[in-house]
């Protein structure tokens, strides 16, 4: 594996199988990692004279550093998401549901934390993605509204759940067997795109 890694200056994902007590390489590619664990490779790869710092530099994408500077689910919380959607904006949001925006106004006003769930959402909820600690929809890709927005802002964003069920009337959120009402707390990550039901713990990267 050292070997491999010093030629091909990167972490390496091989495949292999052993016949016969003879080991046989079957391939080699670049390993997938998440943002937080690039910046490790390369940082360590530099120490151990694999790649220069320059090269370090070159390896870490714009969009990995904004994954970077947003909060982070601890990974270390073991537990299953009820869903998953688009990673339409980076980070986590732990809030209580809300299903409109007037609702997530108020409450963010009052300081309440607050995960605005929505269908999809329009111009006219602005003000409650604003007070909203993150957003989750239903409906809509990585161009959408609340994709949009949510970037803009700097907001964590997870949009087209599209096994969530929303009942407003009822003031329900449905998943599967999973039912949650309003104020119920959820926690969202926007840099995987899962969602979960309670508070899972957060924090910045550092």
């Amino acid at each position: 594996m050292n070997n491999l890694e010093q030629h091909y200056g990167d972490m390496q994902d091989i495949e292999f199988t052993v016949e016969e007590g003879t080991l046989y390489l079957l391939q080699t590619r670049n390993g997938k990692r998440t943002a937080a664990a690039a910046l490790r490779v390369v940082k360590d790869m530099v120490e151990e004279g694999v790649i220069t710092r320059e090269d370090a530099i070159s390896r870490i994408e714009p969009a990995q550093l904004d994954q970077l500077l947003h909060p982070a689910i601890d990974a270390s919380h073991g537990q299953k998401p009820i869903t998953k959607g688009l990673n339409a904006s980076p980070g986590a949001a732990v809030g209580k549901v809300s299903f409109d925006a007037e609702d997530a106004l108020r409450r963010g006003k009052a300081g309440e934390p607050v995960v605005l769930v929505r269908w999809e959402t329009t111009p006219d909820d602005i003000a409650g993605v604003i007070k909203a600690e993150g957003v989750l929809t239903a409906h809509g890709g990585m161009t959408s509204h609340a994709a949009v927005v949510a970037r803009g802002m700097g907001k964590p964003c997870v949009a087209g759940a599209s096994a969530i069920k929303i009942d407003p009337k009822a003031g329900q959120l449905t998943i599967g067997d999973t039912v949650l009402t309003v104020g119920d707390t959820i926690t969202i990550d926007g840099s995987t795109g899962e969602v979960y039901a309670g508070e899972l713990p957060s924090s910045r990267r550092k």
